[in-house]
């Protein structure tokens, strides 16, 4: 019987080497090696057309030829004969075949073609890929690795309770050292590479359910299957394993649209930060953090987030000002909250004989009298004032490792709080009792910050609202049989009032002389080929009576003429002034990567300068679209800061969350409000002025 995915992956009964040779100075004989080190226990099938003898083994022509059945394959063949290997592997009913080649989609299109190519075949036959362009799977538990990674054969491999999925192979052995420098070892570890068929996402579930695993490390560099991660982390957060993930692209990575702003404002980090955040995933910045973060966190839970209780606080105690120094100012710059300790807790501590005073640092200048560090310590392990604990040793700690963190540490008695430790001085001796005694030690500020930082923010997964079908029925309809490309702004403006969101009232001009009404008006060029009429010169605002706004159409028609030859015009868009307190750009988009976003930014024709957005994985509700609301600094004022006037903050809330119901409307892509104004909350509401909407194929 096909054994089951997890078991073929990661425990197969027999694995065939594809490729592999006698001659020990090659690189495909490392594989065999490595498993003959481990002890492993299967049916081990060298395979290599010229058959004889290889490592011992009988080797086999073909994988049909060899003895079946077989679970696991490992290609170690040049790009080009990789298919032919495929279709072996589907008439032997192989289950999963890693491919360790190189030479598919990160060297182009032809590369490309070739990876679709022997996915194509795969699926046929009902085979699961990993890779190509990998370095394969460990088995540390079992003694099983299927690699040809070198640290691997340099190293003994320490067992634990880490698994780890990563898009860079090379990394997967780096990171196996440095654990085992700090006394982490690893249950289960895979390379992933070109994520054709099976990816981070599927992996990271197999993960989840595996017991030896307790927390999953990840090393990104792109989302390929976004929605495959997502229930992988949910699922791991409700077995209580912790998800921790280090993604590199931290700039923007050319992910400008030329559309709208929204695209140009949003780039692949923050969208990165949004998937984390809403789905229960840690973030470090840092490798060290990557490394250093599993102990901190392990048996403990996310908070509830800012909309239900705000953010979490950490405590810090020293015995070195400056150690501790580093590591509080970083969380300062990052948001995160270091409280002043209570009156009662401070005068709890000093009826123990422990001054402290009312700074956010309680520092204890060389670690105080005898006993009063791990007083203050324990105290702060008890205290419900803060959510984790800071402790930082100075010099002791390198010169009296054993006996220092046995007395200021291991002395304070078990917390039912994090506690991150922080050695000033290089202590190598210090961490290792520390790793021993399970506690989080920390070898740099930088990393012992990202973490906390990191264990701070950390939130439960969210559950995204529903949309209601009767939500965007009426959207639904209007859209029903329409091509892909862009609505002009009267279409895009009555698909947002077809959401409910309030539009003003909209003459659409043939002619100039087609204008009725009184007032001021604002007078715009109609074309679904002109995205950004500002930038070209085609709007025109607080035009006062049906004379003027006659020859601002007739002036704006032979603008858009002159200017934009080819585009289509659909005339001219007339709409009364509004008025209002503030304006903001509301976006939505279908990323490519991480699925339907949400974005609220300062609007207007600064959208682009500023740079002040938040942004979420959409639907939102309304709850959370406050949360965004209270992120943009510029709208506190519409708060009522200092009696000044204030702002439908109520109105802004629901109009992002029904905005965001775009999500449920597949052939929309992108749309854009800009501006959405406010008006006061005496008036009440928001009004959408511009808008524009791009749908897909």
């Amino acid at each position: 019987m096909p054994a089951p995915l997890s078991q073929a992956l990661f425990r197969p009964r027999s694995i065939a080497l594809i490729g592999a040779t006698a001659d020990q100075a090659k690189t495909n004989s490392r594989a065999q090696r490595i498993l003959a080190k481990a002890g492993y226990a299967g049916r081990l099938l060298p395979i290599n057309p010229r058959g004889g003898e290889i490592g011992g083994l009988p080797a086999y022509p073909s994988v049909c030829a060899a003895p079946g059945p077989v679970d696991h394959a490992l290609i170690m063949l040049p790009a080009a004969v990789v298919p032919a290997a495929i279709e072996d592997c589907v008439a032997a009913g192989v289950g999963v075949a890693t491919i360790y080649s190189a030479g598919f989609a990160e060297l182009g299109e032809e590369g490309r073609a070739l990876q679709e190519r022997i996915l194509a075949i795969a699926r046929g036959g009902g085979l699961r890929l990993v890779g190509p362009n990998c370095l394969g799977l460990l088995n540390v538990t079992d003694g099983i690795p299927i690699t040809l990674n070198a640290a691997v054969e340099a190293e003994p491999l320490l067992p634990g309770w880490l698994g780890m999925v990563s898009q860079s192979g090379s990394m997967m052995g780096a990171l196996l050292s440095r654990c085992a420098a700090r006394g982490l070892g690893f249950s289960k570890l895979a390379s992933v590479g070109n994520e054709c068929d099976l990816g981070v996402g599927e992996i990271a579930g197999i993960l989840a359910e595996d017991e030896a695993t307790r927390a999953i490390l990840l090393f990104l560099e792109t989302f390929r299957d976004a929605e495959a991660l997502a229930r992988a982390a949910h699922r791991a957060h409700a077995l209580g394993k912790p998800v921790i993930a280090y993604k590199l692209g931290r700039s923007e990575l050319g992910r400008r649209i030329a559309v709208s702003h929204t695209g140009a404002m949003v780039g692949g980090d923050e969208l990165a930060a949004a998937f984390f955040r809403d789905h229960g995933i840690l973030r470090v910045e840092t490798l060290e953090g990557l490394v250093e973060l599993p102990r901190l966190v392990l048996g403990h839970r996310p908070g509830p987030g800012t909309g239900a209780g705000g953010r979490r606080r950490v405590a810090a105690l020293t015995g070195t000002g400056g150690g501790a120094g580093m590591i509080v100012d970083r969380l300062g710059l990052l948001g995160d909250e270091v409280p002043v300790p209570p009156e009662p807790f401070r005068a709890a501590l000093a009826a123990e004989g422990v001054p402290v005073s009312d700074s956010p640092l309680i520092d204890l200048p060389m670690g105080g009298t005898k006993g009063q560090y791990p007083a203050a310590l324990r105290a702060l392990l008890r205290s419900d004032h803060c959510d984790a604990v800071l402790a930082v040793l100075g010099s002791t700690a390198r010169l009296k490792p054993e006996s220092h963190v046995e007395e200021f540490i291991l002395g304070a008695g078990p917390g039912g709080k994090p506690l991150a430790v922080f050695c000033a001085p290089q202590a190598d001796g210090a961490l290792a009792v520390l790793d021993r005694a399970g506690i989080a030690g920390f070898r740099t500020p930088e990393s012992c910050a990202d973490a906390l930082h990191a264990y701070l923010a950390w939130q439960a997964p969210r559950r995204r609202p529903p949309v209601p079908a009767e939500a965007v029925e009426a959207p639904r309809a209007m859209l029903a049989g329409r091509a892909a490309g862009l609505l002009d702004e009267a279409e895009s403006c009555a698909l947002f009032a077809a959401l409910g969101l309030e539009v003003p009232r909209l003459q659409v001009l043939q002619s100039p002389e087609e204008f009725v009404g009184e007032g001021r008006f604002a007078v715009k060029i109609l074309s679904p080929d002109i995205a950004h009429k500002t930038d070209a010169g085609l709007v025109r605002l607080g035009l006062e009576g049906a004379a003027a706004v006659r020859e601002a159409a007739a002036d704006l028609l032979a603008r858009a003429r002159s200017h934009s030859p080819a585009a289509r015009l659909r005339g001219v868009l007339a709409a009364p002034m509004q008025r209002g307190l503030a304006e903001v750009i509301l976006g939505f988009r279908r990323d490519p990567e991480v699925g339907p976003v949400v974005v609220l930014g300062i609007g207007g024709v600064l959208a682009e300068l500023r740079r002040s957005f938040t942004l979420r994985l959409a639907p939102v509700s309304v709850a959370e679209a406050r949360e965004m609301i209270e992120e943009i600094p510029e709208l506190k004022p519409l708060g009522g800061w200092r009696s000044l006037p204030r702002g439908d903050l109520g109105a802004l809330a629901w109009a992002v969350a029904t905005f965001s119901a775009l999500a449920a409307l597949p052939e929309v892509q992108e749309a854009e409000i800009n501006p959405l104004l406010i008006r006061a909350e005496a008036e009440g509401g928001v009004v959408a002025l511009d808008g524009l909407v791009r749908l897909g194929g």
